[in-house]
């Protein structure tokens, strides 16, 4: 049972809990956590938006000078190292949007779903809990207020014949040094101070009396009122530990210093700028687009005899005609490189030798056969008969 303190602190103003009606401010705490609650929601659920906007802006940023890069005159290394930058703000884009969707559909869902459960509605009356505290308080308090409340009263009659007293006390003290007042006045003032002395007494003792009732009840009421206030104390913890791990779990998702995606996408992003090679690079230019270039240098051009086209329509004509092989075949060897144009021409180096299977025809063309196996046609002029 919790008992009253010896000395308890000054409360001039009357704003301890104890006090009647006191008790309003931990009523009103519920309602202000749901306010709270609806305030957390709203900030993240702005900060969503910001972090969505901003995986925009990144993509946008990366799309504009990916197509600027492109156009410019860097190679190499150094290209691949400015082209990561944009690559890894992608990844990072991504990573926001994650966040913002985090926030709204695990965090915010959350959150609505315990809002919804933690704060029921009473009809007409608010919150449930508030509603609850509000009468439990009240039906706790009301003995001991109306006991303070006619201590109080007492108080103040008390004082006011203590004042009385001293009033009649300080014109007993003139009267008294006052020698011309006749006796029976002196005995008058003397009268009316014994009066007001024995008015005083009684007055006192019945405060002290109510005192005594209010302070003998004080020790049943605190412990009401501490049960009530326990209760709604394990209300506010427990919103205190949800509104925690609900924080916690933002923090989870903001904190991007910690993401192993993020420490991947600079690493990645480190290590090619780290790849940067001058020598690669100026080497990569002076064969491209410097000394290491392959050059035809003039030389001496053996004139190649031109290749007269063979017409389509009498190449697949002369195909599906009977033709007269060559049993055996001729040895021809190439004069001159050729590459063949069509499915059915056969390429080959000059000084290669394969089979010739089949006669020139008007157009110029022989058909033959090379080492591998493959037939086709070949130019008649690029090709000289073996002895």
């Amino acid at each position: 049972m919790a008992s009253l303190p010896k000395e308890p602190p000054e409360d001039a103003k009357k704003q301890s809990f104890w006090m009647p009606g006191n008790y309003g401010r931990t009523v009103h705490r519920t309602d202000q956590c749901y306010q709270a609650c609806n305030d957390i929601m709203a900030c993240f659920l702005e900060r969503a938006k910001v972090e969505k906007q901003y995986s925009q802006q990144l993509n946008q940023w990366s799309s504009k000078w990916k197509s600027i890069v492109d156009s410019r005159p860097l190679y190499g290394s150094l290209m691949r190292a400015w082209q990561c930058f944009f690559t890894s703000t992608e990844r990072l884009a991504a990573l926001h949007s994650s966040i913002s969707q985090s926030l709204v559909s695990e965090d915010g869902d959350r959150m609505k779903t315990w809002r919804k459960e933690t704060f029921p509605k009473k009809m007409f009356c608010g919150f449930r809990e508030s509603h609850d505290n509000e009468t439990s308080f009240s039906r706790a308090q009301k003995p001991w207020a109306k006991k303070l409340k006619k201590l109080e009263k007492t108080r103040a009659v008390y004082h006011k014949v203590c004042q009385k007293e001293q009033t009649a006390i300080d014109k007993e003290r003139q009267a008294s040094e006052n020698s011309e007042m006749v006796p029976e006045k002196q005995q008058k003032i003397t009268a009316a101070r014994e009066k007001a002395s024995e008015e005083k007494e009684k007055v006192r003792e019945r405060y002290e009396k109510l005192l005594e009732e209010t302070t003998s009840y004080t020790p049943r009421y605190m412990e009401e009122m501490e049960a009530i206030f326990d209760q709604s104390q394990e209300e506010e913890r427990k919103r205190i530990s949800f509104l925690k791990q609900a924080f916690l779990s933002i923090h989870r998702h903001l904190d991007i210093t910690n993401n192993d995606s993020v420490k991947a996408v600079y690493s990645e992003l480190h290590h090619t700028l780290m790849s940067i090679s001058e020598q690669d690079d100026l080497r990569w230019w002076k064969n491209n687009h410097g000394p290491g270039m392959p050059t035809d240098w003039p030389r001496i051009e053996e004139w190649v005899p031109p290749v007269k086209k063979m017409k389509r329509k009498k190449r697949e004509r002369k195909g599906q005609e009977i033709r007269s092989v060559m049993i055996g075949g001729v040895k021809v060897r190439a004069l001159y490189d050729y590459i063949g144009e069509e499915g059915d021409e056969l390429s080959f180096k000059a000084g290669e030798v394969f089979l010739k299977v089949e006669e020139e025809d008007d157009q110029g063309w022989c058909r033959g056969v090379l080492s591998g196996g493959k037939e086709g046609f070949y130019p008649a002029n690029y090709v000289e008969a073996v002895e």
